[in-house]
């Protein structure tokens, strides 16, 4: 034995250094990833210091490492000769997966010519030239977002780069425990660690003492059948047992995870278990592969294999078969539900394509139904439409990615399921009694805010004939009849055409709407194209709701969140979330310079008496921005309206217009408010109250003329209305 000068100062001092980087890295990134902010075993905030002044010298050590290696010409230990490379790496990866446990010798001993065996010249390679400028470059775009892409692969293009530094973290992860690992397997356990401190390493005086043949490995006892050592099935094995590791791992990770990061399932039970089944296929190719080349080369005609449980082998060879077999059984089973169940989660709906669903998932958080899962309305039970739903998942994996989506997103109405099979699962027509009463507050668009309550009773109604709760909403559209209807429009907010039976006579009626241009007379609509009524014509948008600035402001007022004493905020808040914010990155600033801009202005006095309550009132408006203007998608309440009601979209006029008039009968659809809402109690902006149980007139803010008009309310209140908002007129003597 001989000693010889491997590893430089240089190379030993970045060596630990980066090892050093890489265990704090790693602490301080599980730390931040699976851990609870109040509770993580680093604390939160020391570890986000760690993790980035660590990632910082990681940089630094990295950059070092390269150009040191190219003055030194150390890089050439990293390139392998392409000359006999699969043989020589198939004879390494069998003496790590074999032959280090039955006492060989090592196959590739490191000399001054050849640093490192090819297995490790290739793995080195790519962690040096691939993984460790991913994960530099992806941290340090998560450490300035504003240098990422705006958008990328679909996505907001912070949060690729969050994926690709935490696939590239769990890698480089692994790649540290299994260098670890390796570094035990000298002729003693600190051999390779003495090596890396000192710089010198024992070595063999003859060179011909470490080469191995490279077809001595068949001669030798082997575990399995001898079809099974071959370079296709050892990586095979490699990559099927790295990847369970890796499985084992992540899951272990999940279980003790409150709040998971979302991409974390989509690597544990897709991604990986999928490395899993290519590695065992490429065992059993490898395998096949390789008997028919030893039948070839032996001459043997081809045959099926034989079972002799008299040979050790052949035991063993079935013991582990058998065993495998068995544990992939139980592992698949277990990943197939972990698949399924991740796959229907509402984290895995909402935020893994980020960019596209985040307004429907953010608006499903805020909503009623927020403790509903998604796949409880979207599919329902059943085998066949989850089959449908995953299809048509596929598809939309595929649109994301190559960016084949349209903006906003339609709303899928046409392949919903029936209500009766989803909604009805908790909500029973049948069961919705009597009047329920509501109370609004509405606030004018002049300089006091002037307020107006209302309070009704909706005629909810319900029941069935047996209890004589058959009055109301419910019953007459709903129970009553069967409604069918024909839309021209893929949204649903044209609907000329329409017929009843009655469930109770059997008697039809065909209710046409006379100013439609499609003349339904000598034409019917096609059958296939016929709706039958249910709960979602209404209730069109029960969980993803994006609200009417005018109707969000209004209760914003009215609970106090925003100051009402403040001239002209009615207007101005409105103006600002229709007209003026136009991102949300900007968005803030954006409110903040228009509403400061606005009383500096016309109002500089109570900019001063009230700058608490107009910087709070800043702040409220931004949250309302936030939670229902998503521009990159389009995704706003004009874009998605609402059916219930009539105020702001079409809702109940588009058959309740007074227009839909049955040709043979005389029939008209009635719009006559009181037949579905009383009201019982007003307070105009005058201050004068007005009650009575049996209703009354609405009184309309803007004046008599407006009701004398006989215009529908969203006419003025809807989505071209608000197009029409204008500055407010400020005299001289209000300012």
């Amino acid at each position: 034995m001989k000693k010889i000068y491997l590893y430089p100062f240089w190379l030993r001092l970045w060596h630990w250094s980066n090892a050093l980087l890489f265990l704090l890295l790693i602490a301080s990134g599980l730390s931040l990833h699976y851990s609870d902010p109040k509770t993580g075993f680093i604390p939160f905030q020391i570890s986000i210091i760690i993790h980035n002044v660590c990632g910082i010298l990681l940089s630094l050590n990295y950059l070092f490492f390269i150009i040191k290696s190219i003055i030194s010409k150390n890089y050439k230990y990293y390139i392998p000769k392409l000359k006999g490379l699969w043989e020589r790496i198939y004879i390494q990866l069998r003496y790590y997966l074999l032959g280090i446990f039955i006492g060989e010798h090592h196959p590739f001993e490191s000399d001054k010519e050849q640093k490192f065996n090819p297995l490790q010249q290739i793995t080195y390679l790519f962690i040096m030239a691939l993984f460790m400028p991913l994960i530099i470059i992806s941290g340090w775009l998560l450490m300035f977002p504003e240098l990422a892409p705006d958008e990328f692969l679909g996505l907001g293009g912070i949060w690729p780069m969050a994926l690709l530094h935490t696939i590239v973290g769990f890698i480089l992860s692994i790649f540290m425990f299994v260098h670890i690992y390796l570094g035990t397997t000298g002729s003693t356990i600190g051999e390779l660690y003495k090596s890396m401190i000192t710089g010198w390493k024992l070595a063999f005086e003859e060179p011909h003492q470490i080469q191995l043949k490279p077809k001595k490995p068949y001669k030798k006892k082997k575990l399995l059948p001898v079809v099974f050592y071959n370079p296709t099935s050892l990586s095979g094995a490699l990559i099927s047992i790295l990847s369970f590791v890796i499985i084992v791992f992540l899951t272990i990770i999940e279980l003790f995870t409150e709040n998971p990061n979302p991409y974390l399932g989509i690597v544990t039970f897709i991604v990986l278990p999928t490395f899993v089944l290519l590695g065992i296929a490429l065992i059993i190719f490898g395998a096949l592969k390789e008997n028919r080349r030893l039948l070839r080369s032996g001459g043997a005609k081809k045959a099926l294999p034989v079972i002799d449980l008299n040979n050790p082998r052949h035991q063993v060879a079935t013991i582990v078969f058998s065993v495998s077999g068995l544990l992939l059984l139980i592992f698949s089973t277990f990943g197939t539900f972990k698949a399924y169940e991740y796959t229907d989660s509402d984290q895995f709906c909402g935020e893994v394509c980020h960019k596209v669903m985040e307004p429907v998932y953010f608006s499903y958080k805020d909503s009623p139904h927020s403790r509903v899962g998604c796949v409880k309305c979207h599919i329902g039970p059943g085998a066949d439409w989850f089959v449908r739903s995953k299809l048509s998942g596929a598809y939309q994996v595929y649109a994301t990615i190559m960016e084949k989506y349209s903006k906003p997103i339609p709303t899928p109405v046409e392949n919903l399921r029936p209500s009766q099979e989803t909604c009805e699962q908790c909500h029973w027509p049948k069961h919705f009694y009597s009047e329920k009463n509501k109370r609004y507050d509405f606030f004018t668009s002049d300089e006091k805010n002037s307020e107006y309550q209302i309070s009704m009773l909706i005629k909810v109604g319900g029941g069935s004939p047996e209890t004589g709760n058959n009055d109301g909403i419910h019953w007459h559209m709903y129970l009553a009849n069967e409604i069918t209807y024909w839309a021209a429009d893929k949204t649903r907010q044209i609907i000329p055409w329409v017929k009843s039976r009655s469930l109770i006579t059997g008697e039809e009626n065909v209710y046409i709407d006379t100013t439609y241009k499609f003349e339904f007379k000598t034409k019917v609509p096609p059958k296939e194209e016929l709706r039958r009524f249910d709960c979602i014509d209404c209730h069109n948008r029960p969980s993803h709701v994006f609200k009417q600035p005018n109707q969000t402001i209004n209760y914003y007022l009215s609970s106090g969140k925003i100051d009402k004493t403040l001239p002209y905020i009615k207007n101005i808040g409105v103006q600002v979330l229709e007209n003026y914010a136009r991102s949300r990155k900007t968005a803030f600033e954006n409110i903040k310079n228009y509403v400061y801009g606005f009383y500096k202005q016309y109002y500089p006095e109570v900019l001063i008496q009230k700058e608490k309550e107009i910087e709070k009132a800043v702040h409220e408006l931004y949250n309302i921005y936030m939670r229902n203007y998503f521009p990159d998608m389009k995704a706003n309440w004009k874009n998605y309206p609402v059916n219930i009601g009539h105020l702001y979209s079409p809702g109940c006029f588009r058959c309740h217009d007074g227009k839909h008039v049955s040709p043979t009968t005389g029939k008209v659809i009635t719009n006559d408010c009181n037949a579905c809402h009383i009201i019982n109690y007003q307070k105009p902006p005058s201050g004068e109250v007005f009650v009575s149980s049996q209703g009354l007139e609405f009184i309309h803010p803007g004046g008599i003329e407006k009701l004398s008009q006989k215009q529908q309310c969203y006419i003025c209140h809807g989505a071209q209305g608000q197009q029409q908002i204008f500055m407010p007129k400020i005299s001289t003597a209000s300012k």
